[in-house]
């Protein structure tokens, strides 16, 4: 908990990163800083224009403010086993609760998407007052107003928000409010959306019905999680992070939940996120299957497969949830991030060769099988022609696991990872799942690929596999060869780690990589290396220090559990957020740990 004004630890009127929480309903995710204000909300879906987007831009972006009037300290918590977020705010007068959701869908006649915000007093008064700024288009739209059934109503083209208010206190245009709470006060702020349809408006009843249910939905899925090593808290906790960044409709994970939130504040690395990943295949597929979740692990697989058929046997970096091209990339005539611009949507990544994909993919492939699970003969097939392309193509130079936007190189990681292509294609097809014509051509070009990386991607003098062939520069993307099955030199598997944690880290912080990479400017610490670190201690033997790193790392994380992709020097935040691979990766160390422990 801490004291803070109506301007709660702002600057410049924006929020620091690590204030905020999200909530989401499988199809969008809305930000939520401590404040009260929710600063994000892409609608209808996770990669559509915003909303709000004051996150971006606190003059144009648009917000939902709901906060006492005076000077209040607070504490947050999700609710447990829950993604309903409750705030509880303590005045000098009195103490009073906000629990927010975007509510999930059930039957009937329902609105398209839900946000509900539920103000309930405890003790003593506490007088709120609260604001919406509805602003479409990224805050760019034309947004008209007018009402229906006697309620307020934002639209713009085929998108539109009606505003409902009980008990708050609306003034005559129904967008903003005063009220007092009371012990034992019921209050409620709901956020009706249509897309190209009617906008809905529930009763009360309805309202209060919805809500209920989905805090039992998010429980009952909750419950069904198998993990119970340690860390057990952050793990769930990242579990139900991870289940907001799944897109319901088609089985994809994002990213992350937002754009152009900054890897250093002013800075120009500012990003679209709003995107599945190959690269994070691997991770998901694994994390979904150690936490239980065969349901979301077969819908991810089979979108995945899906999706790489449009273009293969060239896989492209990353694909919207519809499984499609992500849109070039653009600017936003937006003011960024406390001035951190350009900010961008579309991500021009997605044209890039990245290599190492064909290694996540194909190991995806081997973990679902593992599971127990069959692949088609068709969906075989072409996983063989992804394994002919990284066999031909390896000796290629491409952009690397970091999408630089300088001139391509040999990337080590690219290299180890098409050696786990064609390892786990052999594999596969030694099992009767892939066709076995090829599996001698993939035995040579492995071998071909680790001499390859033997001579050329080792450098003695750092006792450290180094970011590109022929250089001395570091990079924490090694540890995937080490993590995801490249094997090789054991004795140069150790030193690697050993270098990383020794010149990459500063405490349990790890940066991604030395060098330049084509974009101006630093980078904060990158969490998913952090984590990635640890599970490598632990395969090495070096559980102890591992688990050590660990606790560390999980007490990084915000109030509410959450992490976004970097942190900086003073524990900042940085980067969007929530982030996907930062959790997968937490989930993944800590049942790393938990195998290595006697």
């Amino acid at each position: 908990m801490r004291r803070s004004d109506s301007s709660a630890g702002r600057i410049d009127g924006y929020a620091p990163l690590r204030d905020y929480a999200a909530i989401g309903d499988g199809r969008t995710v809305a930000l939520v800083a401590r404040d009260g204000s929710i600063d994000w909300l892409p609608t209808p879906d996770l990669d559509s224009p915003t909303v709000f987007a004051a996150v971006l831009d606190g003059e144009r972006g648009g917000r939902f403010v709901l906060e006492p009037a005076t000077s209040y300290r607070v504490e947050r918590r999700y609710l447990p086993r829950t993604n309903v977020l409750e705030t509880t705010f303590h005045t000098a007068s009195g103490s009073a609760q906000v629990s927010d959701a975007l509510t999930l869908p059930g039957e009937g006649l329902e609105p398209f998407r839900e946000l509900q915000r539920r103000i309930e007093g405890l003790d003593g008064t506490v007088r709120f007052r609260w604001r919406v700024e509805p602003r479409f288009g990224y805050g760019s739209a034309q947004t008209r107003f007018g009402s229906r059934y006697g309620l307020p109503v934002a639209s713009a083209g085929t998108e539109a928000v009606g505003m409902i208010a009980f008990d708050a206190g609306a003034s005559a245009e129904g967008w903003s409010g005063a009220f007092a709470t009371a012990q034992g006060s019921s209050h409620l702020l709901v956020l009706s959306m249509a897309h190209q349809e009617p906008l809905v408006f529930p009763s009360r009843r309805e309202l209060d019905a919805r809500f209920e249910r989905t805090g039992e939905i998010w429980r009952r899925w909750t419950d069904g999680r198998t993990y119970d090593g340690p860390w057990r808290e952050a793990v769930l906790r990242s579990a139900l992070a991870l289940k907001l960044l799944v897109f319901a409709p088609s089985g994809a994970v994002a990213a992350a939940a937002t754009t152009s939130l900054p890897e250093t504040v002013g800075g120009e690395r500012n990003w679209d996120y709003r995107y599945s990943w190959i690269r994070d295949s691997a991770f998901t597929l694994e994390a979904l299957l150690r936490l239980g979740c065969p349901a979301e692990a077969r819908a991810y697989f089979w979108w995945l497969m899906h999706t790489t058929q449009l273009d293969a046997p060239r896989l492209r970096v990353m694909y919207t949830f519809g499984g499609r091209r992500p849109a070039t990339e653009r600017e936003l005539p937006l003011r960024g991030y406390r001035g951190s611009h350009p900010v961008r949507i579309g991500n021009a990544a997605a044209d890039q060769l990245q290599l190492d994909t064909y290694g996540e993919l194909m190991r995806t492939a081997w973990l679902y099988a593992e599971a127990g699970n069959t692949i088609d003969p068709d969906v075989g097939r072409r996983l063989g022609e992804f394994a002919d392309f990284a066999a031909a193509n390896w000796r290629t130079a491409d952009a690397g696991i970091w999408e630089v936007r300088s001139e391509p190189r040999q990337f080590t990681q690219s290299k180890m990872m098409c050696a786990v292509a064609l390892d786990k294609a052999s594999q596969l097809a030694e099992r009767g799942s892939l066709p076995r014509r090829h599996l001698d051509r993939w035995s040579r070009e492995a071998a071909a690929i680790r001499r390859f990386v033997g001579s050329q991607c080792f450098s003695e003098r750092r006792r450290s596999y180094v970011r590109y062939a022929n250089g001395e520069e570091l990079d924490a993307g090694v540890l995937l060869g080490l993590l995801h099955g490249y094997g090789g030199d054991a004795t140069r598997l150790k030193s690697t780690v050993e270098a990383i944690a020794t010149e990459l880290a500063d405490g349990v912080l790890v940066r991604r990589y030395t060098g330049e990479d084509g974009v101006p400017g630093a980078e904060g610490a990158f969490l998913a290396c952090s984590f990635w670190l640890v599970e490598a201690l632990a395969r090495i033997g070096r559980v102890d220090e591992a688990a050590d790193r660990m606790d560390e790392l999980i007490g990084l994380a915000n109030d509410v559990g959450l992490y976004s992709e970097e942190i900086g020097p003073t524990g900042e935040f940085l980067g969007n957020l929530p982030q996907g691979l930062s959790h997968l990766a937490l989930i993944s160390a800590a049942a790393a740990v938990a195998e290595a422990s006697p």
